[in-house]
Order: C-alpha cells, then structure tokens, then sequence
C-alpha cells in the first residue's frame, strides 16, 4: 500500500528558509511524476512544483527561483527546499505522486506558516 507522509513544516520568519521531505512507502520507483501542492486558508490547492522520473521539474510562477524539488529515490524521498519565504507562501503543502497505472496519491499534508 502506498503512503505519502510529509514533514518539515513549521514556523519560519521573514526572509527564511523551510525544507520538507515526502517519504513514499511502497516504493517511489513506481512513480513517474511527483510534486508538491498547497492551500492557503480560503483559497483553492494550486501546483508548486513537479519533478518526474528523467528529474525534469516544473514550477508555478509564484515560486520559481525560490523553491527547489528533489527526489532521491534511493531514500524514497521527495524534497522541496523552500527560500526566501514570503506572507504568501503560508499554507498546508501536500505532497502528490502519479504512478505507472495512472493512480494518483496525496499525502495529508504539512503546515507552513510565515512568521513577520
């Protein structure tokens, strides 16, 4: 059974940085795409970032040159580093990931909270 479990979130200040992690059980190398959403409070979940199995990443316009996604499939983990944070960025980040069989994956999600 594949489970998706982020951590990392928290607390940051202005200016900060945040990494999370994704660890996929149930093996990430079935995974062709993963990647991180969020959801601010009030508004709907929207795409950060992408990362699929040739490492090809793709970013919302809102993060790219901030944020960074990762995959180290040896730990079965997926990473976003998050920098220079902003008021904006709050949010609950949930991790995504889309199998070989087309199945699609989230985890429960991590909370983000930008601290001024």
């Amino acid at each position: 059974q594949v489970q998706l479990v982020e951590s990392g979130g928290g607390l940051v200040e202005a200016g900060g940085s945040l990494k999370l992690s994704c660890a996929v059980s149930g093996g990430i190398a079935r995974m062709t795409t993963m990647g991180w959403y969020r959801q601010a409070p009030g508004k709907q979940r929207e795409l950060v970032a992408t990362i699929s199995t040739g490492d090809s990443t793709n970013y919302s316009g809102s993060v790219k040159g901030r944020f960074t996604i990762s995959r180290d499939n040896a730990k079965n983990t997926v990473y976003l580093q998050m920098n220079s944070l902003k008021p904006e960025d709050t949010a609950v980040y949930y991790c995504h990931a889309y199998d070989t069989q087309g199945i699609n994956y989230w985890g429960k999600g991590t909370l983000v909270t930008y601290s001024s």
